[in-house]
């Protein structure tokens, strides 16, 4: 029996996680939030003190790092990171370390074991219906205006964070490997002027 695993990619502030974990528990699936996963390991590189532009050492350091992100929220080496991954300085940061192609092989290769040991799920990220998993059961492309993705991110992380997330936009939609794109044989849906239930009730209706 093939796994069924919903694929949720999208800019930031576009709904992923929220219409992510809203679907996945209407479904009864595991939910895993990608990019909190790389930002783990930005968040492990600035407390090593580490060059995030060395492709290499952070690679390395991609690959001892444990990282468990689940309900109960996210952890590193064992400590409650769920705070710490959405300041500032790690939204900065994890911009270079989602661009080394070294360190997405690491994390594209845990989140295919994270499908199969939890009997498929929910993903959310920049690259699961193109890159992760492309077989995707569903594969959903959320977007927004870009005003409206500023405010709900403000709300969410702060000020910085919203102001920071069109550079963001660009390095994530510009980067050599694995860019935030839509797949072909995604549905791109608008969040701009629906509800969280509104966009829910779509993605279900394409659930087989």
């Amino acid at each position: 029996m093939s796994l069924t695993v919903i694929a949720i990619d999208g800019p930031a502030g576009s709904g992923k996680s929220t219409v992510a974990r809203a679907v996945a528990k209407r479904l009864g699936l595991a939910h895993l939030d990608t990019g909190a996963m790389y930002r783990s390991v930005a968040l492990a590189a600035l407390r090593a003190n580490l060059d995030t532009t060395d492709l290499d050492a952070t690679a390395a350091l991609a690959r001892q790092t444990q990282i468990s992100v689940g309900p109960d929220g996210v952890f590193v080496d064992g400590e409650d990171a769920t705070d710490a991954i959405r300041t500032e300085e790690v939204t900065k940061a994890v911009t270079a370390v989602a661009s080394n192609p070294q360190v997405r092989a690491v994390m594209v290769e845990r989140q295919r074991t994270w499908i199969s040991e939890s009997g498929g799920g929910v993903l959310e990220g920049r690259d699961i219906g193109t890159v992760v998993c492309p077989d995707a059961t569903v594969k959903v492309y959320l977007v927004a205006d870009h005003e409206v993705r500023a405010q709900r991110r403000a709300a969410e992380h702060g000020e910085a964070v919203a102001q920071d997330m069109r550079r963001r936009d660009t390095a994530d939609s510009t980067r050599e490997v694995s860019p935030l794109m839509r797949a072909d044989d995604a549905v791109e849906i608008d969040t701009t002027h629906l509800s969280i239930e509104d966009v829910v009730d779509v993605v279900m209706g394409l659930v087989p």
